[in-house]
């Protein structure tokens, strides 16, 4: 078995098994500010106890191990057809394994082989750069939370949002509003202002790559994201929409040039099962560093 597939097993095994410590500390942070002994801090008490359960006995945080997205920076030249046939190799023995659930089916026939894999899934995105290093970014992102994601074309009458800044942010608290607590809140939004309506979501996604405590280098987004963290948790959904203080642990928001016809706001939303981890490879495939 070659380093690069035990790496990307390994990989697997823990981010379906390992909340980051970045998400873990939000969670802890909010079971601490709900009321004591009310539903949402009960809920996030059974929270924290599937997290630590899970991590000890090494198994699915979840029982719906999600779609598989590898984001994979790496350098000029390198074996892209490579890495992919041996990560699908990876997500197979894994799924052989227990570390991922057998929940990948034909769209068409509703057929499950058992694998997870086949057409689009997993599902790879490679990006080139000047370092020599490979770097491995895993998102396992479940379908209840996909469920409750939703793009938004602006100016929206309905909402009474108009193509600027303050209609996004009605668009994105409106995405928190219609999903009430479903996806497994308290949940976590990406967000891409822009870009077009493939183009948008995936850009979104890609917020989930980001520390819950980091900040937007954009002045204007990152009021945003701060703005929309804070009114979402007033609104009183809370955890699994049992009502509390807790709907939101994060906000993430980027933006990308869009054509003067369009402009369209799409939310991507992440359950508190923000399985989210990644690795740097050393030149034979092996682990050389966690990156959460």
């Amino acid at each position: 078995m070659s380093e690069l597939l035990n790496s990307l097993i390994e990989l697997i095994r823990r981010t379906s098994a390992e909340i980051p410590d970045d998400v873990h500390k939000a969670i802890l942070a909010s079971l601490e500010n709900e009321q004591k002994d009310s539903l949402a801090q009960n809920a996030l008490k059974i929270v924290d106890q599937n997290i630590a359960l899970a991590k000890n006995k090494s198994q699915p945080i979840c029982q719906d191990t999600g779609s598989i997205l590898f984001y994979v920076d790496c350098p000029v030249g390198y074996d892209q057809i490579t890495f992919a046939d041996t990560a699908r190799e990876a997500v197979t023995l894994a799924t052989k394994k227990g570390f991922l659930r057998q929940n990948s089916v034909d769209s068409l026939t509703g057929k499950n082989d058992g694998t997870n894999v086949g057409p689009g899934a997993p599902s790879f995105h490679f990006h080139q750069h000047r370092a020599p290093e490979v770097s491995v970014r895993l998102v396992l992102k479940g379908g209840g939370c996909e469920n409750v994601g939703a793009q938004y074309s602006l100016p929206a009458e309905k909402l009474k949002a108009n193509r600027d800044l303050d209609g996004c942010r009605k668009a994105i608290l409106d995405a928190v509003l219609q999903a009430q607590g479903k996806g497994c809140g308290p949940g976590i939004l990406g967000v891409c202002i822009g870009g077009d309506r493939a183009t948008g979501y995936e850009l979104s996604k890609t917020q989930f790559l980001r520390r819950l405590e980091d900040r937007n280098p954009n002045p204007e987004l990152d009021a945003l994201e701060q703005d929309v963290l804070k009114t979402a948790n007033e609104l009183g959904i809370g955890p699994m929409g049992f009502g509390g203080k807790t709907t939101l642990l994060g906000v993430k928001i980027c933006a990308a040039n869009r054509l003067p016809a369009s402009y369209f706001v799409s939310v991507s939303y992440m359950c508190w099962a923000y399985r989210r981890q990644g690795v740097t490879l050393g030149v034979k495939g092996e682990i050389q560093k966690w990156l959460y």
